[in-house]
């Protein structure tokens, strides 16, 4: 390893743009947010060093073959941020980046690309309106503002979409334009018929130009004789600057350069991309922890775990395993979960390792032979999520539930030949002898139906009360049984509540509590919209020719139908406290 001539910023641009320079598979994605981007620019031009970098030497034909990758140019969270892989056989000599990603990164997307991030309180999905196209833009009018945020800064350098920048043209300056100015004359000439009477500018850009084209800021370090595995070791050892490598992104790396037959880190982000194409936000760590749950017997992060003899069997049995993982997020989106109410991932992990180890992939999500066992996992499911069971010490529970199939030798065939169905309850005894089972006490129940609207646990009780509706194809809705728009305090004193019971009607853990709330099916609640909840639910019971009594049981609400009025509100949210109390502590207790 010896220390080279520094180069310009625009000289590894260069070379970026001509695939001279390169990341190899073990390096991890591009993982800085717009303001640490913005801050590497103002620290350039205030004149502070921004680390050394390290580059492999690739000359070999040997090495050409291993799989490597474009840097990312054009990011989109959560939706662009994979880099583009490339060829390498055939190609001339090429550097690869061990270190330094994440600032050769940022500085190529801040000169090159672009920058979309989501806008506050917009849904996530991939269009301009939720991930506007940023490009970044440097303030030429004058220094940064001074307040917390901003503290330290010079010059402030701003990720803006078009419509930002044409709103202040005068005030902002693309800096991709710099990269074409590449003489001092160009930027002069620049200077003098665009910026004459603003010195702020002349002395900024002018700084900006020396920063990207004269100043040799890239100061780095070239291993020369070295393979893949060789590199690795280089890569564990001094990756540490810039943004810091979690436990995972080096284990990631490890199980990367130690697939032999298929490219891991295209396997494992696409199996990524088809989870989050689902719904569901995950990252590669559930990945590689749903194959140490598998197939090792220690599910730990530790770089032992992720050697070439302990991930051959993830990369033998990788179609299998995509498959169960697929299948498995499928089967929660059909039960209704979504991003938001699925709290704990973790939880999954026991029913992948039951449908892998069944070879259940192609049947469990909606083969009608297998209703049963999808039954007996839904129940399970929504029990270990209200319980908060994967809360912490998330290791220690998912090995102890993994003994209810396997007892205490972890070893194939993985699955007890005794046990015909999913083991709800030997895997409820572990969690009751690992002390992870919280009582079922009034406190408890107390809790769960005080829940509100809103909160993330509301759809696992509701569903857990109403476990017949038509999850799988979203046919229900979470509703108010006395309509929301009653408890305005306008309706309130329209409908003549007295004085003493207004603060009741009003207090939202009353109306907007798991107490004044159902899931209902479609129909159902097309009918209800806004209709006083006893009108609705008679006109309910004739529609479905039942009495008023078996629909009252059916829907968990006070058989008394005089209850129902909503000027017997207090006594509803009383009646139905006992009801659903009721419910839950025998769902919870079994």
């Amino acid at each position: 390893m010896s220390f080279q001539a520094p180069i310009s910023i625009s000289d590894v641009v260069s070379r970026i743009r001509e695939r001279r320079l390169l990341l190899p598979a073990i390096q991890r994605e591009f993982v800085w947010g717009a303001k640490k981007v913005e801050w590497l620019f103002d620290s350039l031009l205030q004149g502070y060093p921004i680390g050394s970098f390290l580059f492999w030497e690739v000359r070999d034909d040997a090495s050409k073959k291993e799989p490597y990758y474009e840097f990312l140019h054009e990011f989109r969270e959560r939706y662009r941020t994979h880099n583009p892989e490339f060829n390498a056989k055939g190609h001339f000599d090429f550097d690869v980046v061990l270190d330094g990603q994440q600032r050769l990164t940022a500085l190529y997307i801040g000169l090159t690309g672009t920058y979309a991030y989501k806008r506050p309180r917009v849904w996530w999905e991939d269009t301009e309106r939720a991930l506007p196209t940023r490009r970044l833009y440097l303030n030429v009018e004058g220094p940064a503002p001074e307040d917390d945020e901003e503290a330290g800064r010079i010059y402030q350098f701003k990720f803006l979409t078009d419509d930002e920048y044409l709103e202040e043209q005068a005030k902002w300056f693309r800096i991709d334009r710099i990269l074409n100015l590449v003489e001092a004359y160009e930027v002069n000439e620049m200077l003098a018929q665009d910026y004459q009477q603003n010195k702020f500018a002349s002395r900024a850009l002018s700084r900006l130009h020396s920063v990207v084209h004269l100043d040799r800021v890239i100061n780095y370090y070239s291993v020369k004789k070295a393979d893949m595995e060789g590199a690795l070791n280089v890569f564990v050892r001094v990756n540490s600057g810039g943004e810091p490598l979690s436990l995972s992104d080096m284990l990631m790396s490890t199980a990367i350069a130690n697939w032999k037959t298929r490219d891991a880190r295209k396997e494992i982000y696409g199996l990524v991309e088809q989870i989050q194409a689902k719904g569901f936000f995950i990252d590669k760590d559930l990945i590689l922890k749903a194959c140490l749950y598998l197939y090792n017997s220690d599910i730990r992060y530790k770089v032992s775990n992720f050697k070439a003899a302990s991930v051959k069997p993830f990369e033998d049995n990788w179609d299998a395993i995509r498959a169960s993982i697929l299948a498995v997020f499928e089967l929660v989106r059909n039960f209704g979960y979504n991003q938001t109410s699925l709290t704990s991932k973790n939880a999954l992990l026991p029913i992948i390792y039951w449908v892998h180890h069944n070879n259940l992939s192609k049947g469990i999500a909606s083969q009608v032979s297998l209703r049963p066992e999808r039954e007996i996992i839904l129940r399970w499911l929504h029990t270990v999520l209200l319980k908060g069971v994967f809360g912490s010490a998330a290791d220690t529970i998912l090995a102890a539930i993994r003994r209810a199939f396997v007892g205490d030798d972890f070893k194939a065939p993985y699955i007890k030949p005794d046990i015909d169905r999913f083991p709800a309850e030997p895997i409820a005894t572990v969690i009751r002898a690992q002390g992870k089972d919280p009582q079922v006490t009034e406190e408890f129940i107390d809790a769960l139906l005080s829940t509100q609207y809103e909160e993330k646990q509301a759809f696992t009780i509701l569903a857990l009360l109403s476990p017949t509706l038509d999850y799988r194809n979203g046919n229900f809705h979470k509703d108010h049984l006395h309509p929301a728009s009653a408890f305005r305090k306008k309706q309130i004193l329209a409908a003549g509540v007295a004085d003493g019971d207004r603060a009741f009607y009003q207090d939202t853990s009353n109306w907007n509590s798991i107490l004044n709330l159902s899931h209902l099916d479609g129909n159902e609640n097309k009918a209800k919209q806004d209709k006083a909840l006893l009108d609705w639910a008679s006109a309910e019971a004739k529609q479905q020719k039942v009495t008023m009594t078996k629909f009252c049981n059916d829907h968990l609400l006070p058989s008394d139908s005089s209850t129902l009025e909503f000027a017997r509100f207090p006594d509803f949210v009383s009646a139905r406290r006992k009801i659903l109390g009721q419910r839950l502590r025998e769902l919870l207790s079994a």
